[in-house]
């Protein structure tokens, strides 16, 4: 039976975005977080907190782009034409906050300038990959093998729902992930975010999640239609298991279940774009195989891959590991 390359180097790209969202996302929601604490020294420790690990979290960002234009080409020569604005956005934000994280801790003066830059780096950078979502779900057209649509098509009131609604997630994803890593105030003050923005992101995905079908009738058919309808009672019933045990994790006071239900929520959210998806990887029209570059060089990157994803991932687990634990609020990575 032959392989098939672009199913597999799918599940590749698909797992490297989702590495990234979940990784990437609670420490931009750290960011996003910076201006509810005002306090010097809660600053210091919510960046010590990611400064470990956060340029390794990007590292799945790169691996999912790189991959999407060298295994599937026509997709990143239409998407990337369709979200260049919400895109550049991103990358923007992303380098202000990156700059923060060393800039921050060499000035007095103009500390509140980098406290800023990675407030609004990490806000812009969720926002805007957000936007990019949200503009893809809702169809990019495409023409003779190319973007067939105007500048601002990514910009729609659908777009800028799910932008502002990944930005919430990405907060309780932050302040889930400072409820595992602090303590004292700062882990209170913490819970207490968590406790109001578990309920804006179950609100938030609830209204994407209503919009979504009626995007396309192939959303609509999915998820309504037999036998896939079967996915409509199962992943909301699962969202609201997530959803209960990330409140009882908070009520509860315990520090790593309200973190990883909150994952949990990000997994099944993007596992429903997956169902809506497949097989289109530019929705409505282009499937990944349509998308696929030949099966020669599928398989020749493969076995590059085969080498470097799990050294990644051993690299990222490692990382985890040596910095596990709560965040010693008298020293810090700098």
């Amino acid at each position: 039976m032959a392989i098939d390359l672009p199913f597999i180097w799918a599940g590749i790209i698909a797992f490297a975005v989702l590495a990234y969202v979940i990784l990437d996302g609670f420490d931009l929601g750290v960011g996003i977080l910076f201006p509810f604490f005002p306090e010097k020294h809660d600053r210091d420790v919510m960046m010590n907190s990611v400064a470990p690990v956060w340029d390794g979290n990007e590292t799945w960002l790169v691996l999912g782009g790189g991959g999407l234009m060298a295994v599937f080409p026509l997709a990143y020569a239409t998407i990337l034409p369709a979200l260049y604005a919400p895109i550049i956005a991103m990358l923007l934000g992303l380098i202000f906050r990156g700059v923060a994280f060393e800039y921050r801790w060499r000035t007095k003066r103009g500390e509140f300038l980098w406290n800023w830059a990675f407030a609004g780096g990490s806000t812009l950078a969720g926002f805007s990959q957000g936007v990019a979502l949200g503009a893809l779900v809702q169809g990019i057209p495409v023409a003779n093998r190319a973007y067939a649509g105007a500048w601002w098509d990514w910009l729609t009131p659908f777009s800028v729902a799910t932008g502002l609604s990944l930005v919430i997630g990405y907060a309780l994803l932050g302040a889930t992930w400072l409820v595992m890593k602090t303590s004292g105030d700062l882990n209170e003050k913490a819970r207490r975010i968590a406790f109001r923005t578990c309920f804006a992101t179950i609100a938030a995905m609830g209204v994407v999640s209503l919009w979504t079908p009626f995007l396309d009738p192939l959303y609509l058919d999915r998820w309504f239609g037999f036998p896939t309808a079967i996915f409509s009672v199962i992943v909301p019933v699962l969202v609201l298991g997530c959803f209960a045990l990330l409140l009882s994790g908070i009520r509860n006071k315990r520090d790593a279940q309200p973190f990883l239900a909150a994952l949990g929520l990000f997994i099944l959210g993007y596992a429903g774009i997956g169902i809506s998806f497949y097989p289109f990887i530019v929705p409505p029209l282009v499937t990944i195989w349509d998308a696929a570059a030949p099966d020669s060089s599928l398989a020749f990157l493969l076995v590059g891959a085969l080498i470097l994803v799990p050294i990644i991932l051993i690299y990222t687990v490692y990382a985890y590991w040596v910095f596990r634990g709560k965040v010693d609020p008298e020293e810090g990575y700098h």
